[in-house]
């Protein structure tokens, strides 16, 4: 079990649908100990919104605050949209000088992933790809792998994710460990708000968008020039996608087949982030090497910030 720790909500996206979810990860997150604030963003409402965008915006605003203790751990409510509305009204100079060199955990992931691009690409913090309130500690069942890889990441300087999936083709390589949601890196393509990594590891995952969509946000970001500048491609979970009798055997195993000679990039599946139950704490913007073969595949990832 972790220690107790400052657990602040921020809702940059939509409003929970289930009221309840939001009670029950609050609820859960205190009694293991932690002191749990914000909650008033799980009650904001403005159109389709957890909040108006100002609103939505003062939530991380207020962290660069210098006469504000800062909490240990920062959980976005949800996903859903309403990120990229704000990214034009985050304070980024302030967030940098107050939050740099800060033993402080940003986290969430989908829509939450614009918000981890443009704080990476305008301020220079690593944040991380993980679980949310509601979808995650609020679930009817919490999972327990997502738990424990939780607090591990936040924890340890150095964790190592493996998967015994065999993989195509022989890796080993390094660099910066970065991406999230494939449509929200997509959307911030040619913005101010999409850093420059070279000799990175992408990984992506998305919900509900079908395999040809998928290719398709592919092909922009290597029209882009963004996967020219990767080491290596990891794929998370792709749900939800719905196939049909016209697809004619194009899959997501033909979108990987594709991209992979597109680009000659190493493209390594099975990583356990996305939209399922099972999601991977991962700190985007950390050092990781990325090895992986017949056997299956070792992650291993190091300088993030890690909680005292």
């Amino acid at each position: 079990m972790a220690r107790s720790r400052t657990i602040e909500i921020v809702a940059p996206s939509g409003y929970p649908p289930d009221a309840l979810a939001a009670e029950r990860g609050m609820a859960r997150l205190q009694a293991q100990g932690h002191e749990v604030r914000g909650g008033e963003a799980a009650l904001r409402r403005h159109l389709r919104f957890g909040g108006t965008d100002a609103e939505r915006a003062q939530d991380l605003n207020r962290l660069a605050d210098p006469a504000r203790d800062l909490p240990d751990v920062v959980l976005a409510l949800r996903g859903g949209y309403g990120a990229v509305r704000i990214l034009d009204a985050l304070d980024y100079a302030g967030l940098a000088r107050r939050l740099a060199g800060e033993r402080i955990a940003i986290c969430g992931h989908s829509d939450f992933t614009a918000i981890q691009l443009a704080l990476f690409a305008r301020a220079g913090l690593v944040t991380f790809g993980g679980p949310m309130l509601t979808a995650n500690f609020g679930a009817q069942t919490e999972s327990a792998f997502t738990l424990e890889h939780f607090w591990r990441a936040l924890e340890s300087p150095e964790f190592t994710v493996r998967e015994s999936i065999a993989q195509a083709r022989e890796v080993d390589v390094g660099g910066t460990l970065w991406g999230g949601n494939l449509a929200m890196i997509a959307a911030l393509v040619g913005t101010s708000y999409m850093p420059h990594i070279e000799g990175g590891i992408l990984f992506i995952e998305d919900v509900n968008e079908h395999p040809y969509r998928i290719e398709r946000m592919l092909y922009q970001l290597h029209l882009a020039g963004i996967l020219a500048r990767q080491r290596a491609l990891v794929l998370g979970d792709f749900t939800g996608g719905k196939l049909s009798p016209y697809d004619n055997g194009f899959d997501l195993s033909s979108v990987i087949e594709q991209i992979g000679s597109l680009t000659g990039l190493p493209i390594v599946t099975g990583l356990r982030f996305g939209h399922g139950p099972d999601i991977l704490t991962l700190p985007f913007g950390a050092r990781a090497r990325l090895q992986a073969g017949r056997d299956g595949f070792a992650l291993t990832v190091s300088g993030h910030p890690t909680l005292s």
